[in-house]
């Protein structure tokens, strides 16, 4: 356990620091492993007084010294930065009073798993392209698309596709990295429907 909270905790620091935002709650101390097989799921709710209480169950990591090119590395991993980038938003929201959607979260998670794993593997575009294939593309889901979830996952995943692809063209292509890191904090503080329209204008 004491592996993955040190990972839920790196994950953390450096979305806040990507976006620049304040440490104000340790994701350490909501933090409780998920039973074998089970995903990762964070529960949120409102407290008598008004306060968010919320834990974050996470999957084991596969092994001491994980890799983030292989594939049985990669799906613990990317369960834990969608964990963590759930927990950062509605914090985040939480501190500003600010309603947070379920499909926002999804889609902030979707670019957060991207953009954490392309710092990991220090990529460029020919290594964004396949990281980017290999999170958007090559993916099964376990919601039937009929269903809100299944059609909530799907749009994220779509969207989330378009606006990474945008940034490997127009940032990651042409070394332009602190303009990447501004267009990312942009697209953070946005809300559901800006999300969705400037993605999609990509």
């Amino acid at each position: 356990m004491k592996r993955e909270r040190r990972f839920a905790s790196s994950i953390q620091h450096a979305l806040e620091r990507l976006y620049g935002l304040d440490h104000t709650v340790d994701v350490r101390k909501f933090v409780v492993l998920a039973d074998d097989g089970e995903r990762e799921r964070l529960f949120v709710r409102e407290s008598d007084d008004g306060a968010i209480e919320m834990m974050l169950r996470i999957p084991q990591l596969a092994r001491s010294e994980f890799d983030a090119e292989n594939d049985r590395d990669l799906d613990p991993m990317c369960q834990i930065i969608e964990g963590v980038s759930h927990f950062i938003y509605i914090a985040h929201r939480a501190a500003i009073q600010r309603e947070a959607t379920r499909l926002e979260l999804e889609l902030q998670a979707e670019v957060d798993k991207y953009v954490v794993l392309a710092t990991a593997l220090r990529v460029g575009a020919r290594k964004s392209e396949a990281l980017r294939r290999r999170l958007f593309e090559r993916v099964e889901f376990s919601d039937e698309a009929s269903t809100d979830s299944g059609e909530r996952y799907r749009v994220a995943n779509s969207v989330a596709d378009r606006f990474t692809r945008r940034l490997e063209r127009h940032w990651i292509a042409t070394g332009r990295f602190g303009e990447l890191r501004d267009e990312l904090r942009r697209f953070f503080r946005m809300g559901q429907e800006e999300k969705l329209r400037f993605a999609r204008a990509a």
